[in-house]
């Protein structure tokens, strides 16, 4: 099959106002699929921004963040994903805080969750997320696209434990310039050791008084940087195959060698 054309669209993000967050990506969006992208990701918490003091943000599955995403996959014939707070169907009545989704919305506006089994404590994330504990990979047009959200990067246990069914995993983040060296050496990393690519979408400008220097990345399964941007708003694009992470792993067969 011929190669898929990915974007990541690096993106600032106006604090807790998600009609302001819809009204400034749509262009984006369309920008990336009119350069020929058919898998577009935007940020984690791409309508809210990272807020983790807030009991009022949630929305239900199939919320305005879920609505935006599939009326923007219908409207290109694109696949288009990013993370918002959803509170999910059937959560107790003594706790109604949202998990972190990660809602990948294909042409026809299908809808795929991933929810983030790993909230931020040092960001105070887990006093208001729930906590996900399912794992979600979606055939993309014959690419297998592995979900997770930001934090889970540093986990390096469950990207290997997915590998073998895995082509490229998405991970959306906010994910402060304090700590900008750990993202892009982390990013890197899970290519390099599990032989797929990694796409890599931070947001940038500045959320709560904190900076984020964005350094999204999309990297092929030899660790090599594709695309990549820092600091502005930016739509990264490059193009990625299936035939190329299995003809990787042909040649290097370090994933039948683990332990």
């Amino acid at each position: 099959s011929a190669p898929m054309r990915v974007a990541a669209i690096q993106h600032d993000i106006v604090w807790c106002d998600r009609d302001a967050n819809f009204a400034h990506l749509a262009p984006l969006i369309a920008g990336a699929a009119a350069a020929g992208a058919r898998l577009i990701l935007l940020t984690e918490t791409f309508s809210t921004g990272f807020a983790t003091d807030r009991d009022d943000l949630g929305e239900p599955e199939g919320g305005p963040s879920s609505q935006f995403l599939s009326e923007q996959a219908r409207l290109h014939g694109v696949w288009v994903g990013g993370s918002c707070p959803e509170i999910a169907a059937g959560s107790p009545a003594d706790d109604q805080r949202p998990h972190n989704t990660l809602v990948l919305v294909a042409p026809d506006g299908t809808q795929h969750r991933y929810r983030k089994i790993h909230p931020f404590t040092f960001g105070g994330e887990t006093k208001h997320f729930r906590a996900g504990d399912q794992f979600v990979t979606v055939d993309v047009e014959g690419l297998r696209v592995t979900l997770f959200v930001c934090y889970d990067l540093r986990f390096a246990d469950e990207f290997w434990q997915l590998a073998g069914d895995t082509d490229v995993y998405l991970v959306p983040a906010n994910w402060p310039e304090v700590r900008r060296l750990p993202w892009m050496a982390l990013l890197q990393a899970r290519a390099i050791e599990n032989l797929a690519y990694v796409i890599g979408c931070n947001r940038v400008g500045t959320g709560n008084g904190l900076p984020y220097s964005g350094d999204s990345r999309i990297i092929d399964p030899l660790g090599e940087v594709l695309a990549s941007a820092s600091q502005t708003e930016s739509i990264l694009l490059a193009d990625i195959s299936a035939e190329r992470v299995a003809e990787v792993r042909d040649r290097f067969r370090f994933l039948q060698d683990r332990r």
